[in-house]
Order: C-alpha cells, then structure tokens, then sequence
C-alpha cells in the first residue's frame, strides 16, 4: 500500500511539475520580443516585451523588468530567484524628490551572452554585458561588465577566475550542450 501511495505521489508531483513549466514557457515565449527554439522555463519566469532570448534558453525563476532592451544569449541557465533590472529612477533630472515619475524613469540595455550560467539569486543591472560562456557566482550584483569565460561574484560582483578556454572551445566546437 505505500509502495502505491508514493507511486501515485510521484506521479502528482511530475504532472504538476511539467503544468507549471508549460504554464511559464508559454507565459515567457508569448511576453518577450524574441525566443529562439527549445526554451524552458521551469519556475515563475517574468520577461518583457523588450526581452530576446536565443535558442535552448533555461530559466529556473527569473524576473526581468524596466524599459531597457535585454538579450540573452542561447543557452543560456539560471539559477532560482534571478532578477535583471533595466531602469533606474531618475533622481538627479527628475522632476520630483526623491525621483521622477515613472515616465522619467533612464531605461539601460543589458546583454547576456550565449552559455552564460546565473547562480542562485543573482542580480543584474542595466547597462552590463555578461560576455559568452561566464558564471556568476549565486548571490551576487552585477553592476558593470563580465568579459567572456570569467567567473565572477560578490557584492558588487569582480573576476575572480577565468574558465579554461581551450575546454571551453573544444566542447562548444563538439556541440556538448546542457
């Protein structure tokens, strides 16, 4: 009888998963500009209208808000609970204090490179470029540009390492994907 119970358990719990991942891709795929094939979204994932994602693009949570444009690259990962913001307040030319209206609001670009990998929790604001194939650590800012292949992290995130490009290549070169 359990073995039975945890069977149709799992089962549940399997159909609910693959619900709420249909749910969000279709929600993602409808909202943004662009999507290439195979994208995935697995958990709450909002976009804008503004937003271009490539091909085999994963998404594990990630909120994407302002005015800017935002390009992600394809395939692209990430982690749960990301957040990318592409408008600040205008606080020193707006027409109110502590900052302007909506309207007011200064709207910067931010692109994601192809293979880029976004731990848990990372924050990207406007105006960065995260270059093809780097990591940002979970739980990490990132305030102004990742070159390719660097691994980066902290408050505000800094290079701490770079991937091994040969590796790297080679693998890209065999079309080893995840």
């Amino acid at each position: 009888m359990r073995a039975l119970v945890k069977t149709v358990l799992g089962r549940l719990r399997l159909a609910t998963t693959n619900a709420r991942r249909r749910y969000w891709t279709k929600r993602v795929s409808r909202t943004a500009a662009s999507c290439g094939p195979d994208l995935r979204a697995n958990s709450r994932t909002i976009v804008t209208p503004k937003t271009h994602i490539g091909r085999s693009a994963n998404f594990n949570g990630m909120v994407i808000t302002g005015g800017g444009t935002v390009r992600i690259g394809s395939w692209f990962h990430s982690g749960r609970d990301c957040l990318v913001i592409s408008s600040f307040h205008n606080y020193d030319g707006g027409s109110r204090i502590p900052y302007g209206p909506k309207g007011e609001d200064i709207d910067k670009d931010v692109t994601i490179g192809d293979f880029v990998w976004l731990g848990d929790r990372c924050i990207v604001l406007g105006g960065v470029t995260i270059g093809e194939g780097a990591i940002i650590q979970a739980g990490s800012v990132v305030v102004s540009d990742v070159p390719p292949l660097a691994i980066a992290g902290g408050h505000p995130a800094r290079v701490f390492r770079t991937r091994d490009a040969a590796h790297f290549e080679q693998l890209k070169s065999e079309g080893k994907f995840h």
